[in-house]
């Protein structure tokens, strides 16, 4: 397990795409927001000041942001599947957590967010 002190903490990447279970959520697409927090052991990069060592956080914030644009699906337990198995491709990354928001969601009453969060690590 990662020492979960170190981590690299991205918040509100915000991503057009077309998810959702309704067909005009397919259509016409709306905003997701993203937290990915990665867990990582960052001694040795900050010891030696190697980027190579760590994660790029540019990379990352670049890779989820293709990974939530691809290919629509219904869920955004779906996408925060993606983005988590995205953030674990980088070699230093151990553990990930991933908040997907649906800020439009299709909800008839009044609401502030709706969220989901996973936490994935190495198997």
């Amino acid at each position: 397990m990662a020492d979960r002190r170190d981590r690299i903490t991205l918040t509100g990447l915000r991503v057009f795409a077309h998810h959702g279970v309704f067909e005009f959520e397919r259509e016409q697409g709306q905003v997701f927001v993203v937290d990915v927090t990665v867990f990582l052991d960052a001694h040795a990069a900050a010891s030696g000041d190697d980027l190579a060592q760590t994660v790029h956080y540019g990379e990352l914030a670049e890779a989820v942001v293709v990974a939530v644009e691809r290919d629509p699906v219904d869920l955004i337990e779906t996408v925060a599947e993606r983005v988590a198995q995205t953030a674990l491709g980088f070699a230093a990354a151990s553990e990930v957590e991933v908040t997907v928001h649906k800020p439009d969601a299709p909800i008839t009453v009044p609401f502030a967010d709706v969220a989901v969060t996973i936490v994935r690590g190495r198997e």
